[in-house]
């Protein structure tokens, strides 16, 4: 009841990470209809293109064997070396078709997915042993719908042989009249035709058994709402945790913030909601920078800070609002506000040098 719960909550398509997963521990959509079909294929296109001319070397390896039988020796070491020479040149004659077949299975499974190697099916699993799971994977779903799908394919084949082999019957009753000669190349034609109506047969299957397979491997990968949610707070972080930790970068970057304040040159505030901390050092730097802003109960910590260190604060409305909204801090302000953060930063110097002539004066 457990197991039939979990997959009805199973609502969700599964995640790119949850696929790869499932890839990287074997689980792949990969029908064996299709390196049956294209071996098939490459069998049916070597014998239509050289299947005569190997039946010609196999037909003359044995001829010279058949024709004259009495010359062969029957000791035994005689009939090993010869036996052990024709089976040397039969598999040197075949090598070639083998390998191509080989390498035709090998190719339609990379088609399917890239060759790669996976422990986890290795791995010792107690479950394997369970008869109710063994019981289950015989007489359960997928097993009949192999079955099923074994009986379409043997009529489906049946049929096949049967429309390309009944319009010739007569000539197949014939053939044992006929020299071989002539035998070869009526057979490497019917082999032909019928390879190639079992080709169109097997390319359905085999299209229909790869669409079912990525069907029941995606219908298996499906996740719970939950699975998804633990996906994300494993990829992306758990959301509590990353708050967490905003706020903690936050407060370090408000503390040094703090502390550049009394470094400022000018403090220029809304007067209330606003304040922007600017410093500049006359050739030394190109402009201005903004070493501090903040709104509300930031700025009004600003202004505690510079009144403190007796930083200047200019009221300037317009240009507070400004200058919070178009720089950021440790960046210098931009081209179209030099005029007027210069007129300030004046205002201040000329402040400054008042005062300083008032102190020398009353030394």
């Amino acid at each position: 009841m457990a197991e039939e719960q979990d997959d009805s909550q199973k609502t969700e398509q599964p995640t790119q990470r949850r696929l790869r997963d499932a890839e990287e521990k074997g689980d792949v959509a990969q029908s064996p209809e299709i390196a049956t079909l294209a071996v098939l294929a490459a069998a049916t296109a070597y014998i239509a293109m050289w299947g005569g001319s190997t039946a010609s070397q196999i037909k003359g390896l044995m001829t010279s064997f058949l024709a004259e039988p009495h010359r062969l020796q029957v000791s035994s070491g005689a009939m090993s070396a010869l036996f052990s020479s024709l089976g040397i040149q039969v598999v040197g004659i075949l090598a070639v078709p083998l390998g191509i077949l080989a390498a035709a299975s090998v190719a339609a499974h990379w088609v399917q997915h890239p060759p790669g190697f996976s422990g986890e099916k290795l791995k010792p699993d107690i479950s394997r042993l369970s008869p109710l799971k063994g019981f289950g994977r015989i007489f359960g779903r997928a097993a009949l719908i192999n079955f099923l799908k074994g009986l379409v394919k043997v009529a489906a084949a049946g049929f096949a042989i049967f429309t390309i082999i009944w319009p010739v019957r007569n000539e197949v009753i014939a053939l044992a009249t006929l020299p071989v000669a002539e035998i070869l190349p009526f057979v490497q034609s019917v082999t032909v035709r019928f390879l190639c109506a079992a080709l169109a047969v097997l390319a359905f299957f085999a299209i229909a058994d790869y669409g079912w397979q990525y069907f029941e491997r995606m219908k298996r990968l499906k996740m719970t709402r939950q699975e998804l949610r633990d996906e994300f707070k494993q990829s992306e972080g758990d959301p509590t945790v990353k708050a967490r930790l905003k706020q903690v970068r936050s407060e370090r970057a408000r503390r040094r913030m703090m502390a550049a304040v009394p470094k400022a040159s000018v403090i220029i505030t809304n007067p209330t909601h606003f304040a922007v901390a600017l410093a500049y050092e006359s050739g030394k730097m190109a402009a201005p920078i903004c070493v501090a802003k903040g709104a509300d109960l930031i700025a009004l910590k600003i202004r505690e800070i510079a009144e403190a260190h007796n930083v200047p604060i200019v009221e300037n409305p317009p240009l507070a609002r400004t200058l919070y909204a178009s720089v950021d801090v440790d960046e210098t302000i931009k081209p179209e506000h030099f005029k007027a953060v210069a007129q300030v930063i004046g205002y201040v110097m000329r402040l400054k040098n008042k005062v300083t002539a008032r102190t020398e004066r009353r030394r």
